[in-house]
């Protein structure tokens, strides 16, 4: 059986400390960095060794110090994980859920996703075309399955929130080359 530390008290040199190992392995929105650190706040005041109060006020004021600083910036974050989920191959539609949950404000959000929208024709058919390859659908399957994987493949785009004009698009290409080609000639 293992046995677990105490916490310690939740000062500011060590969520400090906290603070800084987090952001070294993670990018973060300044909520979620909260929400980090207000985890180790809820322990120490589990165990009674710390206020929630008092915790909550030292993350409030190293939040507002990180900001400040420049180490979080909610639109350079909000940015970042837009390219990144596009690129995996997420739509427009799905890309809002994971920054809302991570405190990104919609505002930041919008600005990302209209500056991937004024760097590329097509995002969300550039998307769905890396859906496509990561999940090895039509037109990425052997010629003589395609038909009869149209229908799955089609729900599998519209599930990932692809609308049906694109997702045909994709399942109707007649080859990845010549839909990646369709993407590079603008559209």
């Amino acid at each position: 059986m293992r046995r677990h530390r105490p916490p310690s008290p939740p000062t500011a040199e060590k969520l400090d400390q906290a603070a800084l190992a987090y952001l070294e392995h993670y990018a973060s929105s300044a909520a979620n960095l909260r929400r980090v650190l207000m985890r180790r706040v809820e322990r120490a005041a589990r165990a009674g060794i710390a206020a929630r109060e008092d915790g909550a006020a030292l993350v409030d004021a190293l939040v507002a110090r990180f900001r400040s600083a420049g180490l979080l910036d909610d639109k350079t974050y909000a940015e970042g994980r837009v390219q990144a989920l596009h690129r995996s191959g997420r739509s427009r539609a799905l890309i809002r859920r994971p920054l809302a949950a991570k405190g990104v404000a919609d505002a930041d959000i919008a600005a990302a996703l209209q500056e991937l929208d004024a760097a590329s024709a097509d995002p969300d058919l550039r998307a769905g075309l890396a859906f496509a390859r990561r999940r090895r659908l039509v037109p990425f399957r052997p010629a003589g399955e395609r038909a009869a994987r149209r229908a799955r493949d089609l729900a599998a785009l519209g599930r990932a929130g692809f609308g049906y004009a694109i997702a045909r698009r994709i399942v109707d290409a007649p080859s990845p080359e010549a839909l990646a080609a369709e993407i590079a000639a603008g559209g």
